[in-house]
């Protein structure tokens, strides 16, 4: 096993800065079951300002704020739309289901991305047998291709499909500000087109826990609600909260740094021979690799990798997701590259 760690599994792994400590240390802290912890409702306040939005409500995780957002979009028999790849539909346990109570029906869209006409295809008529739709949810980045990043254009023309329909649109935002970032967009921009919007703190922006919904106020009314119903109602959480405030203020612009990690990663691994890499057209931190010219299985490539302590996460049957982070420089990237042409070699 090697002495040296480059670890790409997510940018979940990320520690909080010491900024983030001191301010954790720091923190005014009260009950915020009562809505008494000032540095709670300090985070609620700015994240609502940096998407443009009226409120914004606190959750331990994306997945609780997700299917908060579920609850309060829609009634149990209801219907949910989701890209066929969204996180929201492929990796949370099917909450949508056993929690929410909906149903659902996905559509394939392009790097993740769903238009306009696949709304209008995808609302049936007013009929007992079917499940009434009532959300439709994206994602951006998307994680599953790669972290590929919606345009503005895209998502206002999803809005005013869904507007047509009288449809809530929900956007799994986990990682917003990569998007926003590599499009060169304030977030708001994208989220001026939704009707709410979660977004983690807890990953490229290295706070080590928690994600915000944003909203309408009526809506935030609702998803405390939901909170509640989740088990999510939290007490001193600002010494958590304290982190995802530097966060917003300090952690933003540095997404790049992943970006410029990421891409050196893909052009390094790409001129492997044996070696297919996946990175979006419009890329931020994430992309895959797949050795299936090789006759590697995703379980080889893991291990081979570990031995040599590059750390992935499998994407079977024969690739791996390389997720950028703030622990991870430009100069692991020759590294990784280095080790790699070896093993193939």
């Amino acid at each position: 096993m090697s002495d040296k760690t480059v670890d790409l599994r997510s940018d979940t792994i990320t520690l909080p800065t010491e900024e983030m400590r001191e301010a954790m240390a720091q923190a005014p802290l009260g009950d915020d079951v009562y809505g008494e912890d000032p540095t709670v409702n300090k985070l609620q306040k700015l994240a609502a300002e940096k998407v443009g939005m009226e409120a914004a409500l606190y959750v331990p995780s994306g997945t609780m704020g997700n299917t908060c957002a579920l609850l309060a979009h829609s009634n149990p028999g209801d219907e949910a739309l989701f890209e066929e790849q969204a996180h929201m539909y492929y990796w949370e346990a099917g909450a949508y289901a056993n929690v929410a109570g909906l149903a659902a029906r996905s559509v394939a869209g392009q790097h993740g991305v769903v238009t306009a006409d696949q709304i209008h295809e995808n609302v049936r008529g007013d009929n007992p047998h079917f499940a009434p739709l009532s959300v439709v949810c994206i994602e951006n980045t998307h994680n599953n291709y790669a972290g590929h990043a919606w345009s503005v254009e895209e998502v206002s023309a999803v809005s005013a499909a869904c507007r047509e329909h009288d449809l809530k649109l929900h956007m799994d935002g986990a990682r917003l500000f990569n998007a926003a970032v590599a499009m060169g967009v304030e977030a708001k921009e994208y989220t001026q087109h939704v009707d709410s919007v979660m977004f983690c703190v807890s990953k490229g922006l290295s706070a080590p826990l928690g994600s915000l919904l944003c909203g309408s106020n009526e809506f935030i009314e609702e998803t405390y609600r939901m909170r509640k119903r989740l088990g999510g109602a939290m007490r001193q959480a600002g010494v958590a909260a304290a982190a995802g405030i530097v966060a917003l203020e300090q952690m933003v612009d540095r997404l790049a740094e992943d970006h410029a990690v990421a891409k050196g990663l893909a052009e390094g691994l790409g001129a492997i021979e044996g070696v297919e890499v996946s990175f979006s057209s419009r890329p931020t931190n994430i992309l895959k690799v797949d050795f299936v010219a090789l006759g590697w299985s995703a379980a080889d490539l893991v291990a081979k990798w570990k031995e040599r302590g590059i750390l992935c996460n499998p994407r079977p049957p024969h690739g791996a997701r390389l997720v950028a982070n703030r622990h991870v420089g430009l100069q692991d990237v020759g590294y990784v590259v280095e080790v790699t042409r070896e093993l193939v070699g």
